[in-house]
């Protein structure tokens, strides 16, 4: 446990080094939880290419007042090149929702659950439209890292975003954030 700690802590340095140039320092704290995945705890296969590989049920509260949008981005510091590799990226979630369902459709044309009507996929590492689970080499545990973002504005964005887009696009917007680290490890 100590050692997911200490790991949590130094990823979450790298984090704001490596986007210290978009990011910002909003200073509302969004509460991410999940009913089966729980912070510096293992993810279950079932949310990885080794199990269903379907998208985690995931929750949040205490969004800033103001709040107008939603976007999610999931993201593997230990890996990519350079790093993160993302695995997730879903925005335009209304600012209503309070979580996303587990199971979230793949297929562009399938329509988003009642809750988050409207919301759209942006491009994972793999550059599809949808979520894709851990699937790091053998070896030492990865963290992966939910991030909520709160935003100031419906932005009117097009889907299939890059993490590099939709960050230039949440830039000046952010008002509230919040994340939920996990961890995966193949044997």
């Amino acid at each position: 446990m100590v050692y997911r700690t200490v790991l949590a802590a130094v990823v979450a340095m790298a984090f704001v080094g490596a986007d210290a140039a978009w990011a910002q320092a909003p200073a509302h704290k969004i509460l991410v939880e999940s009913p089966t995945m729980k912070a510096g705890e293992t993810m279950a296969k079932e949310y990885t290419p080794d199990g269903r590989n379907i998208s985690p049920p995931m929750t949040w509260s205490n969004l800033p007042q103001g709040t107008r949008q939603i976007a999610v981005v999931c993201e593997d510091f230990d890996a990519g090149n350079p790093p993160p590799w993302v695995h997730w990226i879903i925005y335009k979630i209304p600012p209503t929702a309070t979580g996303l369902p587990a199971n979230l459709p793949i297929d562009t044309a399938a329509p988003m659950p009642s809750e988050i009507a409207g919301a759209v996929h942006g491009y994972n590492g793999w550059r599809r439209p949808m979520y894709r689970g851990p699937a790091p080499p053998a070896g030492k545990p990865h963290l992966y890292h939910f991030v909520v973002y709160a935003l100031d504005a419906a932005l009117d964005l097009p889907p299939r975003l890059t993490r590099a887009e939709l960050h230039d696009a949440m830039k000046g917007h952010i008002i509230g954030q919040g994340e939920m680290v996990p961890t995966y490890q193949r044997n």
